[in-house]
């Protein structure tokens, strides 16, 4: 490592703008990290933070839009709770709508449709829960919104009046709007656009999006698929159920592909730079193979020297990445730090750095050092 730091010490300029390019991929890097991680809490934390282990829609239906499509009947869960296996299984009621308080703050909401003693039903953090048909808790980030306890929201179409009785812990929302629990006949209700009094279309009050379903442990696929053909269903599993959520999978995806340029740029620059010191200390490397130092030797140095950059370069990058992305999770921006995605990115950025250095590296194998001391005379 002799010749490695005494390289880095001595052109402190030229390893300073290779550093800076390295900084700033990092910087990029925990600003997408932090903007996928809250896309996707804002998209699927409400069912993230559910029970549930798998949910059954209805046969055949298209996955990427499976709550609001699918139709399924609610004595589906007797059914689906005699499966083996299954530790509990519920009806399960999910619609887009829009509402108001009496303050004529506007609201948009996830309305959640359950039984009140099921396994789904709502634990509030605040108020109370599910007290009866006319009640509605909210996720947390509807206070946020200026809605309080006690406030009575109207939903559109139905004109149903809902009384806040309750807010969820943290925050609980699904396509990027707040969930809200209410009892099955009012989400039926609401669903059918009618009101709490009226009488809901035929076949209506038998009927939710899904069946929400509870295993003893992980399900396997064998399980689900013998429960879909008993019952006549389509399952997903919990974590595949998030592609049902508008424009999760798109979102997901769009910055997975980013992610990826990303690391494969972080790679070429690595690769690029080293290339060229490589080229530059072509005679110097001669040299010291001329003088007996071997192949082995030259590599680890030039690994080690690449090692050492990109460790003190993506570090510098991360802790200002963190700073800036600190200041974002206080705007309205879906942006959310977690230590797991970034260490794991942080690792992916000195891994292909280094794999893309080495490939440079190997240049210094195929140095002669007769040659090249001859061509210095």
């Amino acid at each position: 490592m002799f010749l490695a730091l005494r390289e880095l010490r001595f052109a402190r300029a030229r390893f300073g703008l290779m550093g800076a390019v390295i900084v700033l991929i990092a910087i990029l890097m925990v600003l997408l990290s932090g903007l996928a991680q809250g896309l996707t809490k804002d998209g699927v934390s409400g069912l993230q933070n559910l029970p549930v282990s798998s949910f059954a829609f209805e046969k055949d239906i298209q996955k990427d839009s499976a709550f609001t499509r699918s139709v399924v009947e609610v004595d589906d869960a007797e059914a689906w709770a005699e499966q083996p296996g299954v530790k509990d299984a519920a009806p399960f009621g999910l619609a887009l709508v829009n509402g108001a308080n009496q303050k004529g703050t506007q609201i948009d909401l996830a309305l959640i449709g359950v039984e009140q003693d099921s396994f789904v039903a709502p634990e509030a953090a605040q108020g109370d829960g599910l007290v009866d048909a006319h009640s509605v808790v909210l996720s947390a980030d509807a206070e946020e919104q200026g809605i309080e306890i006690g406030d009575v929201i109207t939903l559109e179409q139905s004109d149903i009046e809902l009384t806040v009785s309750g807010f969820l812990d943290g925050q609980n929302t699904f396509g990027h709007v707040d969930m809200g629990y209410v009892e099955l006949p009012t989400w039926q209700a609401a669903a059918a656009g009618v009101s709490l009094d009226a009488d809901l279309p035929q076949g209506r009050d038998n009927q939710v999006s899904a069946i929400a379903v509870q295993y003893d442990d992980e399900p396997t696929a064998d399980q689900l698929a013998a429960g879909d053909e008993k019952v006549g269903t389509s399952s997903l599993t919990l974590k595949e159920s998030y592609g049902a959520s508008p424009g999760y999978t798109a979102e997901t995806s769009t910055l997975m592909l980013i992610q990826v340029f990303l690391y494969a740029i972080c790679a070429l620059v690595a690769g690029a730079f080293f290339t060229v010191l490589t080229i530059h200390r072509k005679d110097e490397i001669a040299v010291m193979r001329a003088m007996g130092a071997s192949t082995g030797y030259l590599l680890r140095d030039g690994l080690g020297q690449a090692l050492i950059l990109l460790l003190v370069s993506v570090g510098l990058g991360v802790l200002i990445g963190v700073g800036a992305g600190a200041g974002l999770q206080t705007t309205a921006m879906p942006f959310a730090l977690q230590v797991g995605p970034i260490a794991l990115a942080s690792v992916l950025l000195i891994v292909l750095g280094l794999v893309g250095a080495a490939i440079a590296i190997v240049r210094i194998t195929r140095v002669d050092p007769l040659t090249a001391l001859g061509a210095s005379r």
